[in-house]
């Protein structure tokens, strides 16, 4: 066996910067129904590496990753309908699907995967479940798993449907604090001079953390949303101008998994607010004004304005227009039948 395949993964408790993509992976481990993780940043910023140290955390511990060049049948598997015909069985050839399965399916440039294998990935990834069908022969497994998508938002962005159907996502960028690069760069030099010794030293944060994985699992059944928790992940979509109601699904997802971890004995809005920004970053909208709900920038009536006021108005209206634009000119106004006629115009 090669030291490729026997060096450890970096652990997950000695990952120095990366306390958000940390909470993401978490949670989404903890409930792989949130959809998965998409980590945006640039090249070095340790996508991979915190990927591979969650797998090492979950108790199958695999890391499947998924090649650029990948067929759909790779991913999904393969039928042998010769077989099935000819002895009445279905034969299936497991995919990556099948191998990610209790553990962590990684892919590195997603955006560049073209849309139908990304819509693959991402239906399996929130149903736990992958469906092979050919020419009406079917088989069906679990997967469940957690996706990890990366991408360098240089190299072009996904679809904005595709975005949306991740779970959960994270904005990675290149650190400019002196004393944080040291940390890093120290943390992983050490563990490059000697994996196993530097595993050691963490190897009891290591296990305590992957038995609060576990027992947050299993605590999810037993918690639930109350009304005001569920006002408060409404509260937090709407401010967001987010599109549909996927948002608020998941944010519930995540604030519950985020109560089970912690130990929690009931969801709170608080959990709803610690998990928000990796729910809406990627859903983000500029909100729209309210039609029921007077701009701040709009102007008042005619008949509601003092005269100073208009005056003020005129002057900025005419400051502020283009150079050589002339300025607005009264005209005649003429009366329509049914229609209010406007003030006159003290003289």
């Amino acid at each position: 066996m090669s030291a490729a395949a026997t060096r450890p993964a970096f652990p997950f408790t000695a990952l120095v910067g990366q306390a958000p993509l940390q909470r993401a992976l978490l949670l989404a481990a903890i409930d792989p129904a949130i959809g998965g993780v998409l980590v945006s940043g640039p090249r070095g910023t340790a996508k991979s590496t915190a990927a591979r140290a969650l797998a090492a955390l979950l108790p199958e511990g695999a890391f499947v990753t998924l090649p650029l060049g990948a067929s759909e049948d790779k991913l999904i598997g393969t039928l042998d309908l010769e077989a099935a015909m000819r002895e009445s069985a279905v034969r299936f050839a497991p995919g990556l699907l099948a191998r990610a399965h209790g553990g962590v399916l990684y892919v590195d440039e997603v955006n560049l995967l073209p849309d139908a294998l990304v819509d693959v990935l991402l239906d399996a990834a929130a149903s736990g479940v992958n469906t092979v069908e050919r020419d009406g022969v079917s088989h069906s497994h679990d997967a469940h798993f957690v996706l990890v998508g990366t991408m360098n938002p240089e190299e072009g962005e996904l679809r904005p449907q595709l975005l949306d159907r991740f779970g959960l996502m994270v904005e990675l960028g290149t650190p400019y604090d002196v004393e944080e690069r040291q940390r890093i760069v120290k943390a992983r030099l050490a563990f490059d001079a000697n994996p196993q010794t530097f595993c050691a030293a963490r190897e009891s944060e290591q296990r305590a953390l992957g038995e609060r994985i576990a027992a947050a699992r299993e605590a999810l059944a037993g918690l639930d949303w109350s009304d005001a928790v569920h006002e408060r992940a409404a509260q937090r979509c709407i401010e967001a101008a987010v599109d549909g109601l996927r948002a608020d699904l998941v944010m519930l997802r995540a604030a519950r998994a985020l109560a089970a971890f912690e130990g929690a004995d009931a969801v709170t809005p608080a959990h709803v607010d610690a998990v928000a920004d990796c729910v809406l970053a990627h859903r983000r909208h500029t909100m729209p004004p309210r039609s029921d709900v007077p701009s701040a920038t709009e102007p008042k009536p005619p008949q509601s304005a003092t005269a100073p006021e208009r005056e003020a108005k005129h002057t900025e209206a005419t400051s502020d227009a283009d150079w050589g634009e002339l300025p607005p000119e009264p005209v005649a106004a003429e009366a329509v039948k049914g229609v209010i006629p406007l003030p006159a115009k003290k003289r």
